[in-house]
């Protein structure tokens, strides 16, 4: 267990970095660590230009931040062994895509998970598969096609987790569907046939007015008909009495 004395801030300097390399990975010891009172540790790596999670993450790690670095991806097994691991922000990184199983190992442990502001487009339940978390969602370019539809019905994410889901762009782009939540959208839309599940309320209102229209104008023209027929009938009655 990590003591009290050893909570360190280190520098993010490309020097200081250099100085606690193994081979291509940078060791966790230059992030900061600071014990918890129930002896489990928080490790903050944040701002530390890390293109991968460093190497030595002690396994009591219950808080790991590698938020602000220029993380891309998250290969297999990268927190496998933080088997108590509870919060892992993974925030303001340039990640566009998470490879199946980078996640093992969290699923019993992991309460919240920080992926906003990447540049995620798709959700990849191979990667997140069994993650029962609430995950942040926000700020990544979330593209919204029949393959998310299909995708989304796998994941076991908190279900609030998806409303963070906004649609940055779509197989839909001229009907309104950029800037729209994605579970919102897939009520409405199936977007592997492009076609609605619902009607539009607009359109059913617009269809009515329409409709009573047509019916108000045909009861008139049915009336005003019968009426020049009752005329023409007492004017045939007039002429036939002056004749007798």
């Amino acid at each position: 267990m990590m003591s009290h004395t050893s909570n360190l801030v280190m520098t993010s300097s490309p020097f200081t970095v250099a100085l606690w390399r193994h081979g291509n990975r940078v060791s966790a010891n230059i992030c900061q660590h600071s014990e918890m009172p129930d002896g489990g540790l928080t490790v903050r790596c944040s701002g530390l230009r890390l293109t991968q999670v460093p190497v030595g993450v002690s396994n009591v790690t219950v808080r790991l931040f590698l938020d602000k670095n220029l993380l891309s991806s998250l290969p297999p097994d990268s927190v496998s062994h933080l088997f108590l691991l509870e919060e892992l922000d993974l925030s303001h990184n340039q990640i566009s895509s998470l490879e199946a199983g980078c996640f093992h190992g969290l699923a019993s442990s992991l309460r919240f998970l920080d992926l906003s502001s990447n540049r995620l487009s798709a959700l990849e339940p191979a990667a997140l598969s069994g993650l029962r978390v609430h995950a942040n969602l926000t700020h990544n370019p979330w593209h919204c096609d029949c393959r998310m539809q299909l995708l989304t019905p796998q994941l076991d994410l908190d279900p609030t987790s998806l409303n963070e889901v906004i649609c940055q762009t779509s197989d839909l782009p001229n009907l309104g569907a950029v800037g729209i939540p994605l579970v919102q959208l897939l009520e409405d839309w199936d977007l592997c046939l492009s076609v609605r599940r619902t009607i539009d309320v607009v359109m059913v209102v617009t269809m009515f007015l329409w409709f009573s229209t047509v019916i108000c104008y045909v009861f008139y023209y049915i009336r005003q008909n019968q009426e020049d027929a009752r005329r023409h009938m007492e004017y045939l009655k007039a002429l036939q009495g002056r004749h007798m």
